[in-house]
């Protein structure tokens, strides 16, 4: 947020000039502190927000005294922090911008003027996740619109394009080098995929020859029919994004198909410093996006909230932390030339893990970090979920200033930046080990013992060396059901089941890949990594091995950027030809927004109880995530994903087993195909130029045209449709009353469910398609929708109702009350097992509040705000866990549930609990910070368990019934807080 200080500023005699004068800056140099030039680069980032914030009431003096003290305060003190931008991707947005839409009509029933809600921290808006695979190259996956909702009309097409054509079948073969089909195969029989000419709309440029295949067509045309099938399924919330931009000041949307929300965030929003009427510091963002952390790569510093805390931030108020430890993570030794970015990506994740460095700032110095482009920087910082770490921050040096150039940074705007980091010390030269901060820790890792990795086959940190995959899946084969095995009998493991595709006959076994997805995500955004693919592919193609064609590939980049530099390097028409085709913009299958495999397949994986495979390029793959047939995922750099798509199996030995043999039948190995560094270095140096960030800047500031032509309300209030599906005002601000009502014991509760440990927001938020027996499905059943117009939960992640009942839906949900995964509870009472959403609203109608049972690490994975809100709506007052991700305990905080954790030793089984017990929780009218509490049972038993609040926020926001509440009341207040303007969110009462 720019600031214009007063000559009553406390720090005023801290101010600096650049530039002679014109720019002026907080320079923490003045302070004449030793402590200063000690402390690790992150934390200095933090002090300059805190003396450039400090108003005496939201920051104060003794905020910025604790944050010079942090040798002493780490781990003690909490400090807030006011960052210069929010950034929110649209599935995790819309609900935010819903909540905020809600809370205007809220305050306006109490004669507020609704207009004075609005972001005061500059908020950005990327539409990106609502992609899904409708067609591909070779695919048209299931019918024309599988997700639902209208596509568009014959005279709809026909206006857009007078290349528009219908729909046709022929008389004859269709194919490709993949495969090929029989006319039979594209009959209208009850076993084809292909829907009946009577029952298929025109859609630009589609010509529709079998349920497989289509003829030739160029990658802009298939993204074009996906781009255009996003744009109809979603107008509604499209309409609402655009509503969004126009009422709220400070808000701006970025529209569809200009690219994913990470990658405009590092190619187009970023600036490594902010300059604002006359002032400069340093960049620094919050998002709801998991991916948030990458900006660090690029030395900005920034991490992932929650939506409830996202629109704290977005209103004016900072985010509170404790201040963190901080792990320096030294790098030293050499690159490994085979190892690619991702190698030592996974390398650095696992040395990490295990180091312990949840809840922390890591922080990367050492001559190692030299060697590492920037674009392997914000990989690694992408990765900050996975080893639970708040960011992994890498200072601006000489290598990011390098960088900068290429990304269209003005020679000015260089020497800018150069001069402040200098004059602030925010600049590392890793070859002067005099400026070495003082860590919390400190952690040596040698990147020459950096080899080849994947991970899988269901979480990311079970990383697997590519030379021991093949007896790594074996042993999961043996192995019994758990985080790596699947326990299939030895003579169930030789199975092959023949399948027919397309008039050619196949055979799968275990490990065979149906899948290989180059996706929206992580490495998409580094040059090497998928020019190393783009390489390998075209290597491979000149050697004449191909992909089977019932492999369901895709590549959907994060951004055109990707896309540029693939067709430029000379290597995308080789990546198309074995089927890793561009599809699209946006997250698609690591959401599971991906369209059903080939019935066949299907058939042929159930009948011989495969262990099938898919290989993709993410940071998640948890079972049953891609799709609910497919029980082993593997996370692979894109190279590799490549390479498993040519072999047909991850039961492979690259290193004695060809991929497979040219047409004259000669052997072809994994090392005669991969690309030397050198050559990708090379190929990177003359293709990732500043023309890709031009053109990103180009598209970004012309929109599209269904974008542009979009008509929405005009009005303060927004104008709710109640009969729609995708966006609803939710009930959080129901009843509100000014004062805030006293905390009451929680009476008689229930358990909902009784869960284990490594529950993950997976498991408790909606994502993905919406199945077809769940309790969303019958909810959009009764609005009179077919099961084509489901659409996914990310889409109508603005509707509380669908979300709702979305809720704890997961297949792969292991709730103790009924002993099977899946989303159903015990309704302890009657005794039934239900859905989960059934049990709940039975409950509420009777009156009973809910708690949930939980293990170890409750909540871990990515942020997600209906992780919280859903379990709140359910009726969720409280959950009692051995542990709690910390994230997702302060979501909890922030939507009004307790996070209750068992002390030290003990855990639902040591208390002998049931679970069918009624719960009785003794809560103060004034919780005080980590305080005991009693928990009574029905069996006359009790036990204590210990508040989760970690600071006096927590406390305040529990005691208002949430974040949003607490928000609410303070515009509602009548006296706003000196100095505060117009749209200033004063003090709570």
């Amino acid at each position: 947020m720019s600031f214009q200080p007063r000559t009553e500023h406390p720090f005023h005699h801290l101010i600096d000039t650049l530039k002679d004068g014109r720019i002026k800056f907080f320079n923490p140099q003045k302070l004449n502190d030793p402590r200063y030039d000690k402390l690790p680069f992150s934390i200095r980032v933090l002090l300059e927000a805190a003396i450039r914030n400090c108003d005496g009431f939201y920051t104060k003096m003794e905020d910025v005294q604790k944050i010079l003290a942090w040798q002493e305060q780490q781990d003690k003190a909490e400090v807030p922090f006011s960052p210069a931008r929010v950034i929110l991707q649209d599935f995790t947005g819309i609900p935010a911008m819903v909540d905020l839409a809600a809370m205007r009509d809220a305050v306006a029933k109490h004669g507020v003027d609704p207009a004075l809600i609005n972001p005061k921290c500059p908020t950005d808006l990327i539409v990106d996740h609502s992609f899904q695979i409708d067609f591909s190259k070779c695919a048209i996956q299931n019918t024309p619109n599988p997700g639902g909702g209208d596509g568009p009309t014959q005279n709809q097409a026909s206006s857009r394009s007078t290349a528009s054509r219908p729909f046709i079948r022929g008389d004859f073969q269709c194919g490709d080098r993949r495969g090929s089909c029989s006319k039979a195969a594209c009959s209208d029989s009850p076993t084809s995929l292909g829907p009946s000419p009577a029952s298929v709309q025109q859609i630009e440029n589609t010509p529709l020859l079998c349920p497989f295949h289509l003829q030739p067509i160029s990658e802009t045309e298939t993204a074009l029919k996906n781009q255009e099938m996003e744009l109809f399924r979603n107008k509604e919330r499209l309409q609402f994004y655009k509503w969004c931009s126009k009422a709220f000041k400070n808000v701006n949307v970025v529209p569809p198909d200009v690219g994913a929300v990470h990658q405009v965030n590092l190619e187009y929003l970023s600036r490594v410093v902010q300059v604002s009427d006359g002032w400069i510091y340093p960049d620094s963002v919050v998002g709801t996006d998991s991916h948030t952390t990458m900006v660090n790569g690029l030395s900005i510093l920034g991490w992932g909230v929650g939506g409830i805390e996202s629109e704290a931030v977005m209103l004016g108020q900072p985010v509170s932390l404790t201040l963190p430890q901080v792990v320096g993570c030294k790098l030293v030794g050499s690159i490994n030339p085979l190892s690619t970015s991702i190698d030592i990506v996974l390398g650095i994740t696992k040395h990490l893990r295990q180091a312990g460095v949840s809840g922390k700032f890591v922080e990367f110095f050492g001559p190692g970090v030299s060697q590492l482009s920037v674009p392997d920087r914000t990989t690694i910082a992408n990765m900050c979920p996975e080893y639970n770490a708040t960011v992994s921050f890498f200072p601006v040096d000489a290598v990011a200033l390098k960088h900068f150039k290429k990304t269209n940074f003005s020679q000015e705007k260089l020497e800018l930046v150069e001069s402040y980091m200098k004059a602030v010390h925010l600049f590392r030269s890793y070859e002067k080990p005099q400026e070495d901060p003082q860590y919390s820790e400190v952690i040596e890792i040698n990147l020459s013992s950096m080899v080849p990795y994947i991970s899988g086959p269901k979480r990311p940190q079970d990383r697997v060396a590519v030379s021991r995959m093949k007896e790594d899946f074996q042993s999961c084969l043996d192995e019994k059901v758990g985080f790596k095995g699947f326990h299939i009998s030895k003579e169930k493991q030789k199975i092959q089941v023949p399948l027919l595709h397309c008039g050619q006959e196949y055979r799968l076994a275990h490990g065979a890949v149906v899948i290989a997805a180059v996706i929206s995500c992580t490495n998409n955004c580094n040059p090497s990594v998928m020019l190393t693919a783009g390489l390998l592919a075209k290597k491979a193609v000149e050697a004449g091995l191909v992909v089977r064609p019932y492999i369901q590939t895709s590549l959907a980049p994060g951004s055109g950027m990707v896309t540029h530099y693939l067709s430029t390097s000379g290597v995308l028409p080789y990546l198309k030809q074995l089927g890793f085709e561009v599809i699209g913009y946006g997250c698609a299958t690591c959401v599971g927004n991906m369209a059903p495999l080939p019935e066949a397949v299907v058939d042929a994986i159930r009948k011989g109880d495969l262990v099938a495979c898919g290989v993709l390029s993410g940071n998640r793959h948890f079972e049953g995530r891609l799709c609910d047939c497919v029980r082993a995922n593997y996370l692979a750099p894109p190279p590799l994903v490549v390479a498993y798509a040519i072999a047909g199996t991850v039961g492979i030995d690259f290193e004695k087993e060809p991929l497979g043999l040219t047409p004259g039948g000669e052997e072809v190995y994994l090392r005669d195909i991969w690309p030397s560094r050198e050559e990708v270095q090379q190929t990177e140096e003359d293709t990732v130029i500043s023309s890709i960030f031009k053109d990103l800047k180009r598209r970004m500031e012309k929109g599209n045209t269904f974008w542009n032509n979009l008509e929405c309300p005009d009005s303060v209030v927004f104008s709710w449709d109640f009969k729609s599906t995708y966006i609803h005002p939710p009930p959080f601000f129901s009843r509100l009353s000014k004062d805030v009502p006293a905390a009451q014991p929680i009476e008689n509760a229930h358990a909902l469910l009784f869960l284990g440990d490594k529950v993950t927001t997976d498991h408790i938020s909606p994502a993905g398609s919406i199945a077809r027996a769940s309790a969303a499905a019958k909810y959009l059943l009764s609005k009179r929708l077919t099961p084509r117009q489901f659409n996914s939960y990310g889409a109508r992640r603005g509707n509380d109702a669908v979300m709702t009942r979305g809720t704890f839906a997961s297949i792969k949900l292991q709730n103790r009350l009924i002993g099977k995964p899946g989303p159903k509870t015990l309704h302890i009472p009657s005794g039934q097992t239900m859905d989960v959403f059934e049990a709940a609203d039975r409950y509420q109608r009777d009156g009973v509040p809910l708690i949930i049972l939980a293990g170890r690490d409750y909540g871990s994975g990515s942020s997600r705000d209906w992780v919280a809100k859903g379990p709140y709506l359910l009726g969720v007052r409280a959950v009692i866990a051995e542990s709690f991700e910390n994230l997702h305990k302060n979501q909890l905080v922030g939507m009004g549930i307790l996070p209750l954790q068992f002390i030290s030793g003990q855990n639902a089984d040591s208390l002998d609990l049931s679970g069918k017990e009624r719960f009785t929780i003794l809560v103060p009218e004034s919780v005080g910070l980590r305080q005991q509490l009693t928990v009574k049972t029905s069996k006359g038993t009790s036990f204590c368990v210990t508040a989760m609040f970690d600071s006096e926020k927590d406390v305040i926001c529990f005691q208002h019934g949430g974040l949003l509440r607490y928000v609410a009341r303070a515009a509602l207040s009548s006296s706003p807080r000196p100095g505060a303007d117009s749209a200033g969110c004063p003090p709570c009462p």
